[in-house]
């Protein structure tokens, strides 16, 4: 990046925004600059903006001058898609804005609402989001279009892509496509001829391409948001359609997403629960597999480990303790569990689910060794899925200090579940990752696995690099499943989407990027890269700071209900801010003549430290 065309762009921005909308001061960008993956970035500027023609001045700009912008949500994403060195852009809390629609059937909605608020608005419709992720409580709507994220009811049918009705989108060249509004999509269709030749030139690629049409086809049965939604171009012919359908999940990489319609789910009260624990995972997956053919609408598998993890939350204390033979459930190596849950239409339809799940879990009473049986009550529904969320936070409260959790999530085919958990343990095995778990929706295939990891030394560094080569060989050429399932690609998985989509496919992708963004400065070495080496760079250091602080993974869970935020720093970026003056002054300890490391130490305490100083650096938005 050209210091002559930032220094230009900076100051152009100056003419149409507010000053605290400009965030430079040091301080604060390091704060703004975290996320919850394990990837540290800083920006050069972050800017805080409160409406579209803002975003769209900006971007405008940006492409002017060739300078990259990241757009950032709620930034609990994991895989390092909402950070940057370059400019960073965040939404005020004005971006909250919702239109229910249809009495429930649709919903509109701004980027900056949070996915759990809008649930509370339509359950009087008795409707809901399709999406589902785990961090709904926290993460906003913007992030979960972007990332295409589903979670444990939503499976494929009812994810961002195929519960998308309209979006207003804002292009790299600061140009605005409203598919909702007739006038738009024409004034659309003939101001950018280039690039709707280009889609068309797509669709043509993708259909005249027997081979990739049966990949493509064959990638999507389950769930997959490694590298583009491609399934756009063989399940659409309109522009229009495959223009929104491919900004679905495209990490901020194509476009902004200034407002979207969702088409609601209904949101059934008739509900049955069940906990069951198995003394083998082949069964357990065996049974996946039969209760796949039936209507469950979420079915998680969780194993040895997972099971471990959650063993202090007092109803799986109360599970263990009860099983049928009045003696405490042994847990083995073996074991695993499986949380169903089925939602009806009504009572008589419940009844008829629940009669067939109770058949074939009878079949197996003699491998149960503990449960809670199928239950109504919603206290009980409740807690166990606290003890199924709280897996990956479990993990993360007794890591080794100064150690960071990373989650990835992958699909394997579902008749090959259990060989595919098998062999994720192994390699947990061989990498000596021996705290690892692993969870999931397996009614699609889509396992979660939690480990914990240190960057602090090269050799934690390769060790986690070769980990990943092997991950992505087993899950993409092996057992031709999807590196990505829900979480979106990142930097993280980058350097292996070729590896799983194959040349063409990938050619595809980057052709899309190009024709969306030809100048690159949208999220660049994000979804897809030409650095094979992406995800081992910027890695982020938890070095011991506090016994209290070495406690937090700076998920930002904690922000949607924290009094600080939109005021002053949220405590993870007060933590973040802390861990890097600890950081420096470590290094400083070691280097005591290195002055850069001074000079950025005196900043962070000065502003951290100093209260006037703090107060007016915090100041309210």
């Amino acid at each position: 990046m050209s210091y002559l065309l930032f220094t230009k762009f900076k100051s152009a921005l100056s003419t149409f925004l507010n000053p605290d909308e400009i965030i430079d001061a040091y301080s604060k960008r390091y704060a703004y600059g975290t996320d919850a993956s394990f990837y540290r970035l800083t920006p050069k500027l972050v800017l805080v903006l409160k409406n579209k023609n803002q975003i769209q001045q900006v971007l405008t700009l940006a492409n002017q001058y060739a300078i990259p912008v990241t757009f950032r949500a709620a930034g609990t994403s994991l895989s390092g898609q909402a950070i940057s060195d370059s400019v960073l852009i965040t939404l005020t809390n004005g971006w909250q804005k919702s239109q229910i629609l249809e009495q429930g059937k649709k919903v509109t909605l701004e980027p900056g609402i949070i996915g759990a608020k809008v649930n509370q608005l339509l359950k009087p419709f008795n409707k809901k989001l399709g999406p589902d992720p785990a961090s709904i409580d926290s993460c906003k709507i913007g992030g979960i279009a972007a990332n295409n994220s589903s979670g444990m009811c939503c499976g494929v049918k009812q994810n961002s892509y195929h519960t998308l009705a309209e979006m207003t989108i804002i292009f790299a060249d600061g140009s605005v496509l409203d598919t909702a509004n007739e006038q738009s999509r024409n004034t659309f269709l003939k101001s950018k001829p280039e690039l709707i030749s280009q889609i068309s030139d797509l669709l043509k690629n993708v259909r005249n391409n027997p081979a990739l049409t049966e990949l493509i086809q064959q990638k999507y049965r389950y769930k997959n948001t490694c590298g583009y939604g491609i399934n756009s171009l063989l399940d659409f012919e309109d522009p229009i359609e495959v223009i929104k359908h491919l900004m679905i999940g495209s990490e901020g990489t194509l476009g902004f997403i200034a407002d979207i319609t969702y088409h609601t789910v209904d949101d059934y009260q008739d509900k049955i629960t069940g906990f069951y624990i198995f003394d083998g995972l082949n069964l357990a997956c065996d049974l996946v597999s039969k209760l796949a053919k039936l209507n469950i609408t979420a079915l998680e598998l969780l194993d040895f480990r997972a099971l471990q993890s959650v063993a202090d939350k007092p109803l799986m204390r109360q599970c263990l303790n009860q099983n049928s033979s009045n003696t405490k459930a042994q847990l083995t190596k073996n074991s695993a569990a499986l949380l169903i849950e089925v939602h009806a239409k009504n009572a008589s339809e419940l009844s008829s689910i629940h009669t067939l799940c109770e058949s074939l879990l009878t079949q197996l009473q003699a491998n149960i060794l503990a449960q809670v049986a199928f239950t109504q009550d919603q206290t009980i529904s409740n807690e166990l899925w606290q003890i199924r969320k709280a897996t990956f936070p479990a993990v993360g409260a007794v890591r080794q200090t100064g150690t960071t959790v990373i989650i990835e999530d992958v699909t394997f085919p579902v008749e090959k579940l259990a060989l595919g958990v098998k062999a994720l343990q192994n390699l947990f095995k061989k990498y000596q990752y021996n705290e690892a778990i692993i969870f999931g929706h397996a009614l699609d295939g889509n396992l979660h696995f939690v480990f914990t990891q240190s960057f602090n030394e090269q050799s934690q560094t390769d060790r986690y690099s070769a980990f990943m080569q092997d991950v992505s060989q087993l899950v993409a050429i092996e057992f031709k499943g999807a590196l990505k399932a829900e979480h979106g690609t990142g930097r993280n998985m980058a350097p292996f989407v070729e590896l799983e989509w194959g040349t063409d496919a990938y050619k595809l992708m980057q052709n899309i990027k190009r024709a969306f963004d030809p100048n690159n400065i949208l999220n660049p070495d994000v979804l897809i890269s030409d650095n094979k080496n992406i995800h081992l760079e910027n890695l982020k250091t938890l070095p011991p700071a506090d016994n209290i602080i070495n406690k937090c993974t700076e998920c930002g869970f904690c922000e949607s209900v924290c009094p600080s935020n939109g005021y002053t720093l949220t405590p993870r970026q007060r933590i973040s801010v802390w861990r890097r003056i600890v950081e420096l002054e470590n290094k400083f300890n070691q280097e005591p003549d290195n002055t850069s490391l001074k000079k950025e130490l005196n900043t962070l305490e000065k502003d951290y430290l100093t209260s006037d100083r703090f107060n007016a650096l915090l100041s309210s938005r």
